[in-house]
């Protein structure tokens, strides 16, 4: 049967596959297509993750829309139990260990709702996030470092099968929109050794005046530094450059 999408749909879909109206973004995938992955499909939160699931390591994570609202005094146990339990939650390393990256996965393709809620993962993690509905797509990547984007929803209905058609279609544009970040990161010009030392004293809060007195110039000598760094990393504010400077240090 046909799959009939919204005008509204329609226009979501086409600014994620368009060019992102918020390319600087510095993070893995540009905020505008996130947030429209959030409009797009029905849910609490959608985060785009990537960890090392053999060495329990988280290596980027964005989110967006409404998570759980958990104290920061609780994250420690909930980490505890999702590692502990990882690798028996099919749900959670169906991935890892089938080698299926294209497949758009949801909890209930491994689970009934009374199975789930009898594991020890709903107990000690799942509930406690709001995680009773969990859609996953997985971009290209290796098993054990999956790139995931999770759409969770708490208790009701769950994700439909036009919810993964949506997703399976938009899939290539995701990836390639990650890739394109990725480019971004690593082509971003670097800076000379002086600018680096200057742009560290910027980050620290440092101003012109005792910058200039640090580093025994003048603050004229301090505002043409600044010029060439802005001009060098295409950005406007001190703010910017620092923010730029950093993603490229960690890309």
């Amino acid at each position: 049967m046909p799959m009939t999408i919204s005008t509204r749909q329609f226009r979501t879909i086409m600014r994620i596959v368009a060019s992102p109206d918020d390319p600087d973004c510095v993070e893995p995938l540009p905020w505008s297509i996130l947030r429209s992955l959030h409009e797009l499909i029905r849910c609490d939160s959608v985060v785009f993750t990537m960890f090392d699931a053999r060495r329990h390591e988280i290596i980027l994570g964005q989110d967006v829309g409404e998570p759980a609202d958990v104290p920061d005094d609780q994250w420690t146990g909930l980490h505890r139990a999702f590692w502990t339990h990882y690798w028996d939650s099919p749900q959670c390393c169906y991935p890892d260990v089938s080698g299926d990256v294209a497949t758009v996965t949801t909890a209930s393709d491994f689970y009934s709702d009374r199975q789930l809620h009898s594991t020890a993962m709903y107990s000690e993690y799942l509930r406690h996030i709001d995680g009773e509905r969990e859609m996953m797509l997985c971009l290209p990547s290796e098993p054990g470092r999956v790139l995931r984007l999770l759409f969770w929803r708490g208790p009701g209905l769950d994700f439909t099968q036009r919810d993964r058609d949506l997703l399976t279609v938009l899939r290539p544009h995701l990836y390639a929109a990650f890739l394109a970040q990725k480019r971004r990161h690593e082509s971003a010009p670097s800076l000379t050794p002086r600018q680096q030392q200057l742009l560290r004293l910027v980050a620290a809060g440092h101003t012109n005046g005792q910058i200039a007195r640090r580093l025994s110039i003048s603050e004229a000598t301090v505002r043409k530094h600044l010029e060439h760094i802005f001009a060098r990393l295409r950005v406007d504010s001190r703010t910017e450059a620092v923010t730029r400077a950093l993603s490229t240090q960690d890309s």
